[in-house]
């Protein structure tokens, strides 16, 4: 069949992914990203073996993992410092066919840019509307205008195409805390496993990344949109300074400036990803709180099922709609099992919180690793 060409709005990991999973098969793809330029401003990333296997479908696995640091152990600690759970992650690695890898974001998004042309990355390309005029679908942008065979909205939870197609979908829903993330300088003896730390109403996490930084992340039960008097790195450390160590010692290590925060959102189920040639991908389809770690795990998954269901049929509307029944059930689920998780962290009553404790204190590892199944275990579609 002739060359088809596609254009994907919105130039994150989901975005680019796709697009190198369509650029492989032949297509034409051009990735539209309304910032001036193709980076990411976050912190660090867990790729789970779910993760890794889609980058393997697309070419890329051995070169991310090159690009990161394998996490071998790891668990929940309470607020005294005392283990609820702890998990030997090298189990990940012998059940799933791949480990956890922590790597940082800008990381992976520079490996998966450097796997397209050039020429078909375009940033500074704020996209204005999307229409699908049934034979064609429509992209208004500051470049221009494109009439592919194909549009991915990659846009993220605010998405423009979304809105655009969409305009009766519930907009994003405020989980009710907020988060912190940064990485420290390099330290001279990094912990030697990750840690999530639970207390009442607030958590604090670390993992390692290469070179002796760690990545840190931490929540707290806040109104939306909360503001401070002082910086969100003072703000850090009067909240976490005291707890068990070695938090304190991880946020000596975080540069004043490094401090990013951002109020977490998931977004309520769309009734489909698809509207004719148009599909949604990524936070743009099933924005979820990154309580499971999950969020670019299931965008990598959507762009490999995508270009997977568009192979071999010139029916990109009948495609999509493979597509759509592939991944709604299973993001939405995850979406919702997400969510639960941070509501079960979050707790501050302190009857709650010790109920909590307790039960995970008692939940063989085993067991937990079990219950990860149905999430870790996927199989890329033409693997089965």
């Amino acid at each position: 069949m002739p060359q088809r060409a596609a254009t994907i709005v919105g130039g994150g990991i989901g975005g680019i992914a796709a697009a190198v999973a369509l650029h492989r098969r032949g297509w034409r793809v051009e990735v539209l990203e309304q910032a001036p330029e193709f980076t990411e401003i976050g912190a660090g990333i867990s790729l789970w073996p779910n993760a890794l296997h889609s980058l393997e479908r697309l070419g890329l696995a051995d070169a991310v993992r090159a690009l990161g640091a394998v996490e071998t152990a790891g668990g929940v600690r309470d607020r005294q410092g005392r283990w609820l759970s702890r998990t030997e992650n090298g189990e990940l690695a012998r059940r799933f066919g791949h480990p956890l890898v922590v790597l940082h974001r800008a990381d992976l998004l520079r490996a998966l840019t450097e796997a397209l042309p050039a020429d078909s990355l375009r940033s500074g390309s704020e996209v204005s509307a999307v229409r699908d005029e049934g034979h064609r679908p429509v992209v208004d942008h500051r470049g221009g205008e494109s009439r592919p065979d194909l549009v991915i909205g990659a846009d993220g939870l605010r998405s423009v195409v979304r809105r655009a197609l969409w305009p009766h979908a519930a907009g994003p829903r405020y989980a009710g805390y907020t988060a912190w993330r940064t990485v420290t300088e390099p330290l001279a003896e990094p912990p030697s496993e990750g840690a999530a730390t639970w207390g009442r109403g607030a958590r604090f996490g670390y993992t390692a990344l290469p070179g002796g930084r760690m990545y840190c992340f931490a929540t707290a039960s806040l109104p939306a949109g909360a503001a401070f008097d002082s910086s969100e790195h003072t703000e850090l450390l009067r909240r976490f300074g005291s707890w068990p160590d070695p938090i304190p010692a991880l946020l000596a290590a975080v540069p004043a400036d490094a401090v990013l925060r951002h109020d977490l959102y998931d977004l309520p189920p769309l009734p489909s990803f698809v509207r004719g040639r148009v599909a949604l991908l990524g936070d743009a389809a099933h924005a979820m709180t990154p309580n499971l770690g999950q969020g670019a795990c299931q965008a990598l998954e959507d762009a490999v099922t995508l270009a997977h269901c568009l192979d071999g049929t010139p029916d990109v509307a009948a495609a999509l709609r493979t597509y759509d029944l592939l991944r709604r059930p299973r993001t939405q689920a995850i979406t919702r099992r997400s969510a639960r998780l941070g509501a079960i962290g979050q707790l501050s009553w302190p009857p709650a919180v010790l109920l909590r404790d307790t039960a995970a204190r008692l939940m063989p590892a085993r067991a937990t690793l079990r219950s990860m199944t149905p999430v870790l275990g996927w199989t890329a579609p033409g693997d089965r």
